[in-house]
């Protein structure tokens, strides 16, 4: 039992040696309870950027967990006693139980074989990893043998690892930011907690920054968006002459403090805007004459406002095509081709969840909707089977008050496929559950079925499906 707890200790750890930016192969060693570790070491164990890397193979071979190798996407995953690892090579974003890690040093190919930073896993699964500088030797040390186990010492450096998120012990009573887009304008925040906004201008140059108290990053924040070892990022903004680009940061730790900044082009008023409870939504409306004018956010000027969902993104793909197309392109291609559309219309707004490939939770894409009171919500999606002999056009609702809205939206989108008509259809999804207004989840066809995936990526037919969905949007509001 003590040493299958140690296998999937040793995969992705990141351990810090004082010899910076070198390769030094073949000198290390690694030390398990005092055994050294030897097979499957076709390739040395290295040092690279301070951190000690050590074949797949290896650890596969000496501790007994199990080891999944996914050629074409060059992923690796590694599960023991309920716990998932995944890694990328050349990719320093890894992920643990589906929450991001940010590694130093990312996986990498040498000669076929596949070197994995070696001081992550073990923290993950309970060893103390210490590293002895004169001798360059890695020792791994089971609980059990260790005593107290602190995952560190005092040689081994900082791990060159940091999690997206502080440990939960010192983030109990924050405020938790999952998610930022920009469009129209508009920087939205999506937050879980309480924290009240703090807003100034500044010049020199000109910029607004934003400050979140009492609030840090989710884990969920870093599936979606760029997130550094100290955590910092940001975001690039095209296509609107007042931006040139937006940054953000854990700003402080004393208190805990999340900092957005807008870089503009040129001084701008805004506005501010905080709708929701638990679930909230921060946006900042650079279309604003001065910080008092509301008029200009989404759905306070009258005009009826839709939520456009994009199913999907950045780590979660969706359905996969027969011949490897992601549901996830398909359907921000339709979102964005519709969003173009509907901003012609004088008496519609348009929000999108998401505009670019990001990773949203399902409860997220809901509350930006009920947030924001929004009149509809649309869900669009690709399907998949089994059966490679499915296709056709369904659209779903779940609640008796989206069936008319299911209905309407159906008849064009059946006309603008040209693809079997598989009806309007009941469906427990949470998107179309959960959003209280009418809303509806498209399934304009199927990637499995070659025909239908052939079609649904040309840009002719993304382009009725998009007008499909303005169309259904205006008979129902009577537009």
């Amino acid at each position: 039992m003590k040493k299958f707890a140690f296998t999937l200790l040793l995969l992705l750890f990141v351990l810090v040696i004082p010899e910076h930016g070198q390769a030094a192969a073949g000198t290390n060693k690694i030390f398990l309870d005092g055994r050294e570790l030897t097979a499957g070491q076709d390739v040395p164990v290295e040092n690279v950027n301070n951190s000690v890397m050590v074949p797949l193979r290896m650890i596969a071979e000496n501790l007994g967990y199990k080891v999944d190798w996914n050629q074409k996407s060059k992923t690796v995953t590694i599960e023991q006693q309920g716990k998932t690892i995944k890694l990328i090579v050349d990719q320093t974003a890894a992920s643990v139980d589906d929450k991001t890690v940010i590694l130093q040093t990312a996986p990498l190919l040498r000669g076929g074989t596949t070197l994995v930073p070696i001081r992550f896993i073990g923290e993950q699964f309970g060893l103390t990893v210490t590293w002895d500088n004169v001798q360059k030797i890695v020792n791994l040390i089971t609980p059990e043998a260790a005593g107290n186990n602190t995952g560190n010492d005092g040689n081994a450096g900082d791990g060159g690892t940091s999690v997206v998120v502080p440990p939960s012990e010192t983030t109990n009573g924050l405020a938790m930011v999952n998610g930022l887009s920009f469009n129209e304008n508009r920087l939205t925040i999506a937050m879980d907690g309480s924290s009240v906004p703090k807003v100034s201008k500044i010049t020199g140059p000109d910029r607004i920054v934003i400050d979140l108290p009492n609030a840090t990053f989710s884990d969920l924040f870093g599936t979606g968006q760029v997130l550094d070892p100290n955590l910092n990022g940001s975001l690039a903004v095209t296509d609107y002459p007042d931006v040139s680009g937006i940054r953000y940061s854990l700003y402080s730790t004393s208190p805990y403090t999340v900092r957005f900044v807008i870089d503009l082009n040129h001084a701008k008023n805004y506005s501010v805007e905080v709708t929701g409870d638990s679930s909230k939504l921060v946006v900042i409306d650079l279309n604003a004459q001065s910080t008092e004018d509301t008029a200009t956010l989404p759905g306070n000027n009258g005009r009826k406002l839709v939520v456009l969902d994009a199913g999907h993104g950045a780590k979660d793909s969706g359905a996969v095509g027969v011949t490897g197309k992601y549901e996830k392109n398909f359907n921000l291609a339709i979102v964005l081709k519709a969003a173009e559309l509907l901003k012609k219309e004088n008496n519609i707004d348009v929000v999108l969840t998401r505009s670019d490939d990001t990773f949203l939770e399902l409860k997220d894409r809901a509350a930006m909707a009920n947030n924001l009171k929004a009149d509809l919500f649309i869900s669009v999606h690709a399907n998949s089977s089994g059966s490679s002999a499915a296709s056709g056009t369904e659209t779903y609702y779940q609640r008796a008050d989206s069936k008319a809205f299911a209905n309407v939206m159906h008849k064009y989108l059946v006309q603008a496929t040209g693809l079997s008509d598989r009806g309007v259809r009941y469906g427990n999804f949470h998107v179309i559950r959960e959003t209280t207004m009418p809303a509806v989840l498209l399934e304009a066809g199927y990637l499995s079925n070659k025909k239908d995936e052939s079609q649904l990526f040309t840009e002719s037919l993304q382009n009725k499906v998009a007008e499909s969905i303005v169309k259904g949007i205006k008979e129902y509001l009577g537009l």
